[in-house]
């Protein structure tokens, strides 16, 4: 037992620090001030201001803009400041410099975490989220980088002791969520992704010829799947219907699959299961099996019915494509660094797994990049740069009018630097709103790089 809570205690040292009843908590805020949060450019996002009576705020220079991924670091901790609390509440600087503070008798200065966040993005895809509910999440897929991270509804940190009763009291806009890794919605046609995966893994050397005619609507016994306000694609190909996101099409594919075999894709796509990441979020989930009727497995395949996906999860899948299949771990912290920038930590990119091959990416790629062509995504085609992706109109409750805009993408399609999901509650088609504001996040990304 002794060896065992010594293992622990050493190998479990920031979970047990970070307990709430753990006392020596108090005793290094007692005696370090708690570091400064930097993005990746150098800008201060959250800092410990001290007046002349030595009290002391925890400031946010950004105030909104990165409520939720920063978080705030009072009425409990959230966000970065909660994931990084024990670098930030410790103090490595030099001995020097504890001396000087000694004699002045002033706190030890607490060590400060750089994050990967990209000041600029995060502007752009606040602004272009406008006065809507949803999320934006932007990443390097090479790396697993995180650039930006918004959700909507938001709130000003530096206010969260005066407001915290009015944000917990507010039960529709759940406020307080972070959308980006904790919303769950129906992915609607972004899961189209998933079905054509597992049908080219089904059918590898024969998914070019599949064939249908889409009248706008497919029935099979008392179900009936219509395209998005009805549509009639007409004949399709594999590609087509994909690019045209065709209901009919792939509620009829999603009958000819194997529902053992497509429930395994959806787990190896990290579905219904804990994420190896460093941040809050929720499990994304679907169940398919064998015994999964038809009813459920044609809305499955079109991304409704009990199908619930987080914008992370979404993005993650999007990078492993534009990866060559490989997922790295998505992360937020660069460095943990003293006050004089000696580095205390460092943390770099890390292979998550593997979640498809690269002949199945690279089609994938194919199909994404041809909705972009000549598909639901065509404003972001014509560029000075090549882009690929997927949009999806998802349906969150009975009136069919109503629908979640989404899109993922990464571009240039050739050498992709930069992944994008986006949702926007209520607003739509895909098409029309999600993908313009990708494109103001990729221009920025890609054109300013």
């Amino acid at each position: 037992m002794m060896g065992y809570t010594c293992h622990y205690a050493m190998t479990h040292k920031q979970t047990l620090l970070n307990n709430s009843y753990n006392t020596r908590q108090e005793i290094l805020i007692a005696q370090n001030s708690r570091g400064t949060i930097y993005a990746s450019g150098g800008q201060a996002l959250a800092m410990t201001e001290t007046d002349e009576e030595g009290e002391e705020t925890r400031a946010y220079p950004y105030a909104n803009m990165f409520s939720h991924v920063v978080g705030y670091a009072s009425n409990g901790k959230f966000g970065i400041e909660a994931a990084a609390n024990y670098y930030l509440i410790n103090s490595n600087t030099s001995l020097s410099e504890k001396v000087a503070n000694d004699m002045a008798g002033q706190k030890y200065p607490g060590d400060s975490v750089v994050t990967t966040l990209d000041v600029d993005l995060q502007q752009i895809a606040y602004d272009s989220l406008g006065v809507y509910k949803g999320a934006v999440i932007v990443s390097e897929p090479s790396t697993g980088r995180i650039l930006a991270m918004v959700s909507k509804p938001d709130f000003d940190p530096n206010e969260i002791e005066a407001i915290w009763d009015d944000l917990l009291s507010d039960k529709e806009s759940s406020v307080l969520l972070n959308r980006a890794t904790q919303g769950l919605y129906p992915p609607g046609s972004t899961f189209k992704i998933v079905t054509a995966l597992e049908y080219i893994r089904e059918n590898i050397d024969s998914y070019s010829q599949f064939r249908f005619q889409c009248n706008g609507s497919f029935t099979h016994g008392e179900e009936r799947i219509n395209c998005y306000h009805g549509t009639s694609h007409g004949g399709e190909d594999f590609t087509k219907a994909f690019a045209k996101s065709c209901n009919s099409a792939f509620a009829s594919i999603g009958l000819e699959l194997d529902r053992r075999k497509f429930g395994d894709t959806v787990d190896e796509l990290l579905f219904n299961q804990e994420l190896k990441v460093d941040f809050s979020y929720n499990q994304s989930r679907l169940s398919m099996g064998a015994d999964t009727v038809d009813a459920d497995v044609m809305q499955a395949a079109i991304g409704q019915g009990t199908t619930q996906i987080t914008p992370l999860q979404l993005n993650m899948i999007t990078c492993a494509i534009a990866n060559d299949g490989m997922l790295m771990k998505p992360y937020l912290v660069e460095r943990v660094e003293t006050q004089e920038k000696t580095v205390v930590k460092q943390y770099s990119p890390d292979t998550y797994k593997r979640l498809m091959s690269e002949q199945e990416s690279q089609i994938m790629k194919e199909l994404m990049t041809e909705v972009v062509e000549s598909g639901t995504g065509t404003k972001l085609s014509g560029l000075s740069y090549t882009a690929a992706g997927k949009t999806g109109s998802a349906e969150y409750n009975s009136v069919k009018t109503d629908s979640h805009a989404w899109f993922t993408g990464f571009a240039p399609v050739e050498d992709p630097q930069v992944c994008v999901t986006i949702i926007i509650e209520g607003a739509g088609s895909g098409g029309d709103y999600a993908v313009p504001v990708a494109k103001r996040i990729l221009d920025a990304a890609i054109l300013n790089r």
